[in-house]
């Protein structure tokens, strides 16, 4: 049962905080990192921020690249808390309601831009929500499913043994299994540029214990097919945009009214 502390997401300490990586994919999956202030409510054992994720993801031998935050808020980490290692995509997606197509498209973009200009080495898309389990299991699958032609229940079966969770929400699950393929029109064309993080060190004063969730080695070598360079645009000052007020589609420069 979860306890409930000032800020922590609820049920957010019922998951467990990683996943393994996708087998034959870039993609690992994750629950919401927590900046200092919230790790600091927490047991050393229950801690997890961004240089624990790091350090979850070096013990199963893999190398992190890129964080992309479906979050529908800026208050659990900031840039100012993701280390220089990493490149970072924010796109808001709102809760319980089944991406819009203009949402799909953004994360499709983020992940191919990453895969084309990451093609000489074998760096991982990390993907989160707050749980990691059904936004960030939905885009994923989305992906596979839309992108890679992969089989709905193969994807869904892929990413729930990965996870270690299964997607818990029916309207996500139906319109994988059910629902139309989205359109990958557009989806090599540029829109935001992944932010490097800002944090050179780890914070001194939240020491978490050695993390429990170890994995072997992985053994894949699959590589996604990619796509020349594309021109890409660089957001003002490193700094995150303001959330969208509920039930607007966010990318990084327009705001658009949800389709009737």
């Amino acid at each position: 049962m979860s306890k409930k502390r000032n800020g922590i997401p609820d049920r957010w300490l019922d998951y467990k905080s990683v996943g393994r990586k996708l087998p034959g994919t870039r993609f690992i999956a994750f629950k919401v990192p927590l900046k200092q202030g919230l790790n600091r409510q927490l047991e050393s054992s229950e801690v997890f921020g961004l240089w624990e994720l790091l350090e979850s993801v070096q013990k199963q031998r893999l190398d992190l690249g890129l964080i992309i935050d479906l979050t529908f808020t800026t208050r659990y980490y900031s840039i100012q808390d993701v280390p220089e290692s990493l490149l970072f995509v924010k796109i808001f997606t709102a809760g319980h309601q089944v991406p819009g197509d203009d949402t799909i498209l953004s994360f499709k973009r983020a992940v191919r831009t990453f895969l084309r200009e990451n093609a000489n080495n074998e760096k991982l898309i990390g993907v989160h929500c707050t749980h990691g389990l059904n936004r960030t299991g939905y885009l994923i699958c989305r992906y596979l499913i839309d992108v890679d032609g992969m089989d709905p229940k193969e994807a869904v079966d892929l990413f729930n043994s990965s996870r270690g969770h299964a997607v818990e929400r029916q309207n996500y699950l139906q319109d994988l299994q059910r629902g139309p393929k989205r359109s990958n029109d557009g989806m090599d064309e540029s829109e935001q540029e992944p932010i490097r993080g800002l944090a050179s060190h780890r914070p001194s004063d939240v020491i978490s214990e050695p993390r429990e969730e170890r994995w072997p080695p992985s053994r894949d070598s699959h590589q996604h097919r990619y796509f020349p360079p594309r021109a890409t645009s660089h957001p003002q000052n490193g700094l995150l945009p303001n959330p969208p007020p509920h039930g607007e589609h966010f990318n990084q420069y327009r705001r658009t009214a949800p389709p009737a």
